[in-house]
């Protein structure tokens, strides 16, 4: 593994994606195929960093029904009166398994504004305008303030979200870790792309035995 991109457990950070009500539980109105499954392996990986103490993310959408911070591919038919993921209303809360405490309940106003919502110890809330997690956001300040170097993906669509926030990763040199098996719409084809850019793959169990201190010598230089 190339010394500059070897994931790093003292350094690293979990990112979430997209994992919403309305994208996620069975029969929503933009419910992504695969997404409802993967959710147990997501609240393990939530679960190891939260023991290990190292920073979490959850990032997600919020569309305003006026469809004026829409992306273009969507917004004429939000603009039409479909609602996904409009702010205050349930389908855009996270998925309540994956929230440190159940009743906490999304800030839009902030959000919208750029704020971090703290949801627990070292667990925060973020607003993406587009694909791209880091893209007209706070989240790689946010990142570099907590001295997180590495950063790990999980959540929904990965055509879309994950992958268009892994590369905005590797642009701004952060190391990076996909977890295959926790996030939705997984393809062979681009696996094969994040290979070639050295980003690290592990599924759920391995990425928990590496977040919790072990098999650190298999990505070691």
């Amino acid at each position: 593994m190339n010394k500059y991109t070897y994931p790093k457990q003292s350094s690293s950070a979990l990112i979430s994606i997209d994992v919403q009500n309305d994208f996620t539980l069975i029969g929503a109105p933009a419910k992504i195929r695969g997404t409802h499954e993967k959710v147990p392996q997501m609240l393990q990986l939530l679960n190891a960093f939260r023991a290990a103490e190292r920073p979490i993310v959850h990032v997600i959408r919020l569309y305003l029904p006026d469809g004026s911070n829409v992306d273009a591919c969507r917004r004429e038919m939000i603009e039409n009166g479909i609602e996904i993921a409009a702010p205050g209303t349930t389908g855009a809360e996270l998925v309540d398994e994956l929230k440190p405490d159940k009743s906490i309940r999304l800030a839009p106003e902030g959000l919208l504004q750029g704020e971090l919502q703290l949801l627990g110890q070292q667990e925060w809330a973020m607003y993406k305008p587009r694909w791209d997690a880091f893209y007209k956001t706070a989240l790689e300040s946010h990142l570099h303030t907590l001295g997180v170097d590495t950063v790990v993906f999980c959540g929904c669509n990965f055509p879309n979200c994950p992958r268009a926030s892994i590369y905005g990763a590797s642009m701004r040199d952060f190391r990076i870790v996909l977890v295959t098996d926790a996030v939705s719409v997984i393809y062979e084809k681009g696996l094969e792309e994040l290979k070639n850019i050295n980003v690290s793959l592990m599924t759920t169990a391995e990425c928990v035995d590496w977040i919790g201190g072990s098999h650190v010598e298999q990505f070691a230089v």
